[in-house]
C-alpha cells in the first residue's frame, strides 16, 4: 500500500482531497501547516502532495527539507499563485509535477497514480536488470544507481535522465525529446528545466561523461 502523505492548509481543500486520496487505497497522512509536515519528513512517504503557500513554512522550504532527506521520493506542487512562476521553479527544484488550483480531485488522483506507476512500479522481468554506466551500475529493477557497494542518492528525474543517457548511450538527445522522455507530454515550461538536471547529475555522477551539443541537446559518450 502506497503511504501519500499531503499538505495542504485549506481544511475543507485537506478534507476532501484527503477523502478522494483514500478511496484509492492508499493510506493517506494531511497536514495543515508546514511545521507539522517537516517534523514527518523522516517517516519517508512514498509521495508528497505539498501546497506551496502555507501559512508557517514556504512550500519551497520544505521540498527543498524533504529533498535533503529523502532526494527520491517524489513531490507533487499545488499552488494558487502564478501557475507559471510557481510551476517553473518547482519542476527545477526536484518536483515531479505541478497542479494549478483551482483543480479536479480527480485530476490530483489521476496525476498521483501516475507519479507512483512510474517511481515505484517494476515491469516485469527488470527485477536483475542491470545497465553499465562505467564506473556506475544502474539497477532498472530497484531504481538506483551504485558505484562498487555505494548507492548514490538520486532524486526520480535525476534517475530517470540517467536512465534515458544509459539506453541511448552514443545518442544526440534534443532537449524536446528528454523533456517528453522524464517529465512528459503535458510539461509546460522552459528547456531550463532540462539543463538544470543535467547539471545536477554531473554533479552527483561526476564520471559520466555527458556532452552539450550546443543549440540542440546532449549526448553521453560511450569512451
Amino acid at each position: 500500500m502506497f503511504r501519500i502523505f499531503l499538505v495542504e492548509d485549506e481544511l475543507n481543500l485537506n478534507q476532501i482531497l484527503t477523502s478522494y486520496l483514500q478511496k484509492e487505497e492508499w493510506d493517506v497522512k494531511s497536514f495543515c501547516d508546514g511545521k507539522a509536515a517537516l517534523q514527518a519528513i523522516d517517516e519517508r512517504p512514498h509521495l508528497w502532495i505539498l501546497d506551496i503557500m502555507l501559512p508557517d513554512i514556504d512550500g519551497y522550504q520544505l521540498l527543498r527539507r524533504i529533498k535533503e532527506v529523502s532526494p527520491e521520493v517524489p513531490i507533487i506542487f499545488i499552488s494558487a499563485r502564478d501557475a507559471d512562476i510557481d510551476r517553473i521553479m518547482g519542476l527545477e527544484m526536484g518536483s515531479d509535477d505541478y497542479l494549478a488550483k483551482p483543480f479536479l480531485p480527480r485530476e490530483l488522483v489521476i496525476r498521483a497514480q501516475r507519479v507512483l506507476e512510474r517511481v515505484y512500479d517494476k515491469p516485469s522481468g527488470v527485477e536483475n536488470t542491470l545497465l553499465d554506466l562505467l564506473p556506475y551500475i544502474l539497477d532498472e529493477g530497484k531504481r538506483e544507481i551504485r558505484k562498487e557497494l555505494a548507492v548514490i542518492e538520486l532524486t526520480s528525474k535525476e534517475y530517470d535522465l540517467a536512465f534515458i543517457f544509459a539506453k541511448h548511450k552514443g545518442q544526440a538527445l534534443s532537449r524536446d525529446q528528454i523533456i517528453t522522455w522524464v517529465w512528459g507530454d503535458d510539461y509546460v515550461g522552459t528547456d531550463r528545466s532540462v539543463d538544470d538536471l543535467v547539471r545536477r547529475l554531473r554533479k552527483k555522477l561526476p564520471e559520466l561523461r555527458i556532452e552539450t551539443i550546443y543549440g540542440y541537446g546532449y549526448r553521453m559518450l560511450t569512451k
